[in-house]
């Protein structure tokens, strides 16, 4: 029996290899085993909600993130992002104090990013599943395999993409994309242990904008996620 995740159909397209190889397969039987013994993080319908939140042929930003986050309410399948209502986490804190400097935005009152996913920014972790308190848990078990091949995929049959990579295994990413088709960004990690030795001031959203109107793609409306 093959894994057919809840997932857009671009994406069943883009990646089929993926979804149809044997190391599916194993991730999917390992998750089915830490479902009865562990809580884990985001919920099952959640899991792909970056892909089902930006079509690949909608695909103007990457922003990669590590694993979710694995307290209770927090992970809803966006990098960073929380459902609305939940308290801000660190690093997304930070991450809107950039987001406030660098463009002007009004200081979001919600952490949840769907917005963003929807105008095009692909919130994507490395790993896309973690145990309850236990951050890494669902390390070296496939995911990265595929998010791996979810970067490649879109750095070979798209263009002008600004992939944005924050700490450095998000940063060692960077080459597995074409940088003369797209645009590379790479800073510190917004965590409080890192954002102030090269995040604060890195400018993601305003050099963003700025690389996709040279190529005649609408910016993003980052400021938007203001509204709850």
């Amino acid at each position: 029996m093959s894994i057919i995740p809840i997932i857009h159909e671009s994406w069943k397209e883009a990646l089929k290899s993926d979804f149809t190889h044997p190391y599916m397969e194993e991730l999917k039987a390992f998750l089915v085993e830490e479902k009865k013994n562990y809580t884990i993080f985001p919920h099952g319908s959640h899991i792909f909600n970056a892909f089902n939140s930006t079509p690949f042929e909608k695909v103007k930003v990457v922003i990669l993130g590590q694993d979710p986050y694995h307290g209770a309410g927090q992970a809803h399948g966006l990098s960073f992002s929380v459902q609305h209502g939940v308290q801000l986490p660190p690093s997304l804190q930070n991450i809107f104090k950039e987001l406030v400097s660098d463009i002007g935005c009004e200081y979001p009152k919600s952490g949840d990013l769907s917005h963003w996913a929807a105008e095009g920014v692909l919130l994507l972790n490395t790993l896309l599943t973690v145990r309850s308190g236990e951050p890494f848990s669902h390390k070296e078990r496939g995911w990265e395999r595929f998010t791996d091949q979810v970067i490649r995929t879109l750095s070979d049959q798209r263009e002008h993409i600004v992939f944005i990579l924050w700490g450095a295994p998000a940063g060692k990413k960077a080459a597995l994309i074409d940088g003369e088709k797209h645009l590379i960004l790479k800073a510190p990690h917004p965590s409080p242990l890192s954002s102030y030795r090269g995040f604060f001031g890195s400018k993601p959203f305003s050099r963003s904008n700025a690389y996709l109107t040279q190529f005649g793609i609408e910016p993003i409306k980052w400021c938007a996620v203001t509204a709850p």
